[in-house]
């Protein structure tokens, strides 16, 4: 009766289904897609080719200009359709492109990863050929831009040009820092852990060498592509002075979520073992935090084929899935802090300026030269150097120096997230941590938990050893700093099975004290605020549900709060604003929940707390460099200085003052309208890339927002420092490895990036208001909750 009511309910559901049957070149057998309530694509083949064929051909189909994108970034090809703007793009992007062997390549990620990638890639481009037959399938964007989509190869698939590659930024900043101040002052005002970086600089390097602009290439390489109202069809266009204004205030954001990124664009993960739920089975909760856009980085897909079922999310451009679960565990990651990137810097041979100083001989560089096709102009000759360490991406002529990256990333491996092939079909915790010792990029804490009750984390990512230096400031080129190779994945910390019952990871160091191989192991983390906060939640007696795990995910308590608040109790206030805003915080519950306005009041005070940590602490010279700061004061050492300062109170209630001032400004003099979660002062507004260019209709429809949002960057629900939200966990996923059909998520604005799909923007809302939608794997509910079924069949 059972078995009967079920097929009842199956063909019930069949019959509101939107069907379609179509036949596609490059296929085997039949494959069925079917896309449920919330957009999630479930990918059934009878083979593996065909399900990686299934998955490249169904993601391009929902995120087809965003592939576009992608595909001329890795493939260094935008100043083809953007203009001479875009060259050093192209030349960045070419010269850090991935040279090696590959098939080595692409078999490094999976035994049969030349036969997945290349299904994949032949997917994507079987449904581009579809566009070129029917142009009305191309999302709106190709039209407004005059460009159709162009083939890919599996080149596009292993581009590193998206991944979280490593501190090379930092590096270089720091330098700069030891020769505007001093190596103490620098230790001083960063928080180098968990062991003290050598940052002792060579005498050769000198500040006016360090001033030059040395990594512009490696930038241009590196940022999202801006486009301009000018690349535009004429009646779509944003007047000059409005597309300014955004672009403006987006290059603004995006600049301070770079020099916010240790605490803003944080992640946090947890796996619980049975003792701790009240399943008595292991939970795993993720939500890696990255910069919002529209559409969302990240994309959901269930693949089942023989030896594939597995669900979850990972890039769309990317096959296979890296945070999600099979039928045995499932996984989720953070970055772990590795730093695999190092500057060199050279004598050049006055004689010949492609030679280079190293071990006692001139040693020629390697070039390449090439050619990039620029609109509006011929093409532009290049040459792309390179030296025993790498790329260089800047050779100073007046002062004879050139500088090289040393990239681990470009090793056979380093293609972000990749390595997620073989977990995806790791069965138990053994074959998981085998998985996870070929995931170079990024370096993340991977977490596991499995049917069997078993949690576990391992450390991964390619990290250079260093025996002689630290990597935290430039080096010479000349053979003295040298890597001593990669310590070994699986060398990296790990654990499994804790005696607590719980494992947490949220951007902070959690290697262990007894830890052996530190010269592995980086040196700039976040603060601990998130992950204190969630152990907390665990570790307070009870036995967690799947909705105590949703309810920490969004979690907004700032921990900063409790601590700072408790000292005004005994601070007397004359004034009676001052006086007000002290006793509406004493009474406070911590809480940064959009509507509050003591919420608003406490950030600001914070937020002017740092201000002045940094201006009693950090040199002037370092917080206007050429026009720009180099320096982003983390709270914890803002806090450990209000701790310690011995004329407290003046900081404290100074600070209040001007908390109160800048509110009063930006919102006006009635308290009442200070709310927090208002587009003036807290919400989220999620932008595309033609935001700034089209005119204020076409831009209503791609954006998503504005919507009110509580938190900032150090709370678990990680909602950035910005009054509009710039990145954060767009992505969530929680696994109760009972029931696999019981399992939460989360993916905005949507799962397509076409605005004619009614997933382009339906899950915003439930988004921005903290909740979730069930994630189901199993065929039968797959089948009842389906909205589309797609036959794919061979020709």
């Amino acid at each position: 009766m059972k078995k009967l009511l079920t097929t009842l309910i199956i063909l019930l559901a069949f019959s509101f289904l939107f069907s379609q049957s179509q036949t596609i070149e490059g296929l085997q057998a039949e494959v069925n897609i079917y896309t449920d309530t919330y957009g999630i694509s479930h990918i059934y083949a009878e083979n593996e080719e065909d399900l990686f064929f299934a998955q490249g051909y169904n993601a391009a189909r929902d995120r087809l200009f965003q592939f576009e994108v992608w595909r001329r970034q890795a493939t260094g090809t935008v100043a083809e359709i953007l203009g001479p703007r875009e060259l050093k793009r192209d030349i960045g992007t070419r010269l850090f492109m991935f040279r090696g062997d590959m098939d080595q390549e692409m078999n490094y990620y999976h035994d049969r990863g030349k036969l997945i990638i290349e299904s994949f890639v032949k997917g994507v481009n079987a449904y581009i050929e579809e566009t070129e037959h029917n142009p009305d399938l191309l999302p709106l964007e190709f039209s407004l831009l005059g460009i159709k989509p162009q083939k890919w190869t599996p080149a596009v698939v292993i581009s590193r040009h998206q991944g979280l590659l490593g501190n090379i930024g930092q590096e270089w900043v720091t330098g700069l820092m030891v020769r505007l101040a001093s190596e103490e002052k620098v230790r001083e005002i960063n928080w180098f852990h968990p062991k003290e970086p050598i940052l002792d600089m060579d005498e050769s390097i000198t500040l006016e060498m360090l001033s030059e602009n040395i990594l512009e290439l490696y930038d241009a390489y590196r940022k999202p592509v801006i486009f301009q109202p000018e690349d535009l069809i004429a009646e779509v266009r944003n007047d000059e002075d409005a597309f300014r204004y955004i672009a403006d205030l987006q290059e603004k954001e995006r600049k301070a979520l770079l020099q916010e990124e240790l605490e803003s664009i944080g992640s946090n993960n947890w796996v619980v073992d049975g003792s701790r739920t009240q399943s008595g089975y292991p939970i795993m909760a993720n939500d890696p935090h990255r910069t919002l856009a529209a559409p969302s980085l990240r994309y959901m897909s269930h693949l089942v084929a023989p030896g594939w079922n597995v669900i979850g999310g990972g890039e769309p451009e990317i096959p296979g899935i890296s945070i999600g679960h099979n039928e045995y565990g499932a996984w989720g990651l953070t970055v772990y802090r590795t730093d695999g990137e190092d500057m060199y810097v050279y004598d050049i041979n006055p004689k010949n300026k492609n030679q280079y100083w190293h071990k006692g001989q001139w040693l020629d560089m390697h070039i390449i030269e090439d050619e990039i096709k620029v609109k509006g102009q011929k093409p532009e000759k290049v040459e792309y150097r390179y030296t025993v360490h790498g790329p260089v991406p800047f050779v100073d002529e007046k002062r004879n120096k050139a500088y090289a990256v040393r990239c681990a990333w470009l090793e056979v491996g380093g293609s972000p997230y990749l390595a997620s092939l073989r977990m995806d079909q790791a069965k138990n915790w053994e074959e998981f941590r085998e998985a996870c010792n070929y995931s170079h990029i990024p370096g993340e804490n991977m977490i596991w938990a499995d049917r069997e009750g078993n949690i576990g984390w391992q450390a991964v990512g390619i990290a250079p050893i260093r025996r002689n230096f630290s990597g935290m400031v430039p080096v010479p080129g000349d053979g003295r700093y040298e890597w001593d190779g990669y310590l070994p994945i699986k060398a990296k910390a790990h654990i499994y099975n804790p005696e607590n019952g719980y494992i947490i990871t949220a951007n902070e160091d959690v290697t262990p004290k007894n830890y052996e191989y530190w010269e592995a192991v980086g040196y700039s983390w976040g603060d601990t605020y998130r992950g204190d906060r969630l152990a907390e939640l665990i570790d307070r007696g009870r036995k967690h549900s799947m909705t105590d795990m949703a309810a920490y995910q969004t979690d907004y308590l700032s921990i900063p709060a409790r601590m700072l608040i408790p000292m005004l109790k005994h601070i007397e206030l004359a004034d009676e604003k001052l006086d007000a805003a002290k006793e509406a915080l004493l009474n406070w519950d911590y809480m940064l929940k959009p509507g509050s306005v003591t919420a608003s009041i406490y950030v600001e005070w914070e937020n002017a707390i740092r201000r002045n940590y940094v201006l009693n602490k950090v040199p002037a010279a370092l917080l206007n460099f050429q026009g720009v700061s180099l320096y982003y004061p983390q709270m914890k050492l803002a806090m450990d200085w209000v701790l310690y300062e011995a004329d407290r109170k003046k900081v404290l209630t100074k600070s209040l003052s001007t908390a109160l001032e800048t509110l009063e400004k930006r919102l006006g003099k009635d308290q009442s309208k200070w709310q927090y979660g208002q587009e003036k002062n807290k919400h989220v507004q999620i932008f595309h890339p033609l935001s700034a260019a089209v005119n204020d209709s076409l831009r209503a429809v791609f954006e998503a927002g504005p919507y009110p949002r509580g938190g900032y960057g150090l709370t678990v629900n990680n909602t950035s420092n910005g009054l509009n939200q710039r990145s954060g966990a767009s992505f969530r996923f929680i696994v109760d490895t009972e029931n696999w059909d019981n399992c939460l998520g989360m993916n905005s604005p949507g799962q397509s990036g076409d605005i004619r799909s009614p997933y382009y923007k339906n899950l915003f809302e439930l988004w921005a208001t903290n909740q979730f939608f069930p994630v189901y794997y199993s065929k039968d509910k797959v089948l009842q909750h389906s909205q589309e079924h797609r036959v794919l069949k061979p020709k």
